[in-house]
């Protein structure tokens, strides 16, 4: 079959290659072979699919289902394998691996179309989070001999970006900088360094058959915890920005959240200010004016 990339990818991975991309360019070809060295019986490209990889629901030579995740460097795709093997299934998706190929994955099959999005708000974090404390694990290597990026190390390439665009845009300025400054306070005293998924939320936790809820999707990196939950706290947005009650509702969700998985608090509200004003200067970068609006919005209540 012709393994045509969905357009959300396309229109993502050109916001990170305006100039082209060979990756994507030869995507077709890659799937084929992957499929064709894995014996796969192919049955649908996921659609609307994900922002960073393409997404090919197949079934194994005895008939087993499974999932084909291509995916190019810049995404991290092997970390993400590293992560998935030393989890081995338990809160995150399982890894197969028949054969090993740079930039392809094999998986479980989990329900593709049903996450805790679908679950009433309050029942979607509390399942969420129980899901994501069960991946917060010490580092195969421990803290000095990991493989992972850090969260001091991800967050400077992204520090480095925003101060770029505060430069080019005076009105993002003064946020970037209060964002900058928690960052550097938050970075002194990191109260532990755990493996973490490291894009979390909602929509990556999928329903499953070994257990009711597991993680897809991780981008792993080393750090504190509260980096991790900072993400989840500012899902649903666009339903948090039309509530007249949005602020409240959102200061009420950093001390629920941070409570329910014991994580300091105000190191929650700063890493989640932090990610939201890095979302919306991005988003503001590429020209997606509505995201980034909704973002530094959300960013100002914190």
């Amino acid at each position: 079959m012709a393994f045509e990339p969905p357009q959300r990818l396309v229109r993502a991975l050109g916001e990170t290659a305006p100039n082209g991309d060979a990756w994507l360019e030869g995507l077709p070809e890659a799937a084929g072979q992957a499929v064709a060295l894995r014996e796969l019986t192919v049955e649908r490209v996921q659609l609307p699919g994900g922002r960073s990889s393409l997404v090919v629901l197949v079934r194994r030579a005895d008939g087993t289902p499974a999932v084909l995740k291509l995916a190019p460097g810049r995404a991290r795709p092997e970390s993400e394998r590293a992560a998935l093997a030393h989890w081995a299934g338990l809160g995150a998706v399982q890894l197969l691996e028949d054969v090993r190929t740079e930039g392809v994955l094999l998986l479980e099959r989990l329900h593709p179309d049903v996450s805790v999005r679908s679950l009433p708000e309050a029942k979607a974090l509390l399942e969420a989070a129980g899901t994501l404390r069960r991946l917060w694990v010490e580092p195969p290597g421990g803290e000095a001999g990991h493989v992972f990026e850090t969260v001091g190390e991800r967050t400077g390439r992204q520090a480095e970006a925003m101060a770029a665009s505060a430069a080019a845009d005076p009105e993002l300025a003064p946020l970037v900088e209060v964002a900058l400054a928690v960052r550097a306070e938050l970075l002194a005293e990191p109260p532990e360094h755990r493996l973490l998924h490291g894009t979390f939320r909602q929509s990556k936790v999928l329903a499953g058959e070994r257990m009711p809820w597991l993680a897809v999707g991780p981008d792993p990196v080393v750090g504190e915890c509260a980096f991790d939950l900072a993400r989840l706290v500012r899902d649903r947005v666009e339903d948090l920005i039309a509530s007249p009650s949005g602020s409240s509702t959102t200061r009420r969700r950093v001390k629920r959240l941070a409570e329910s998985l014991e994580v300091d608090q105000e190191r929650l509200r700063g890493w989640t200010l932090f990610r939201a004003v890095e979302s919306g200067a991005r988003a503001r970068r590429v020209g997606r004016a509505a995201d980034a609006e909704l973002l530094l919005e959300f960013a100002n209540w914190l």
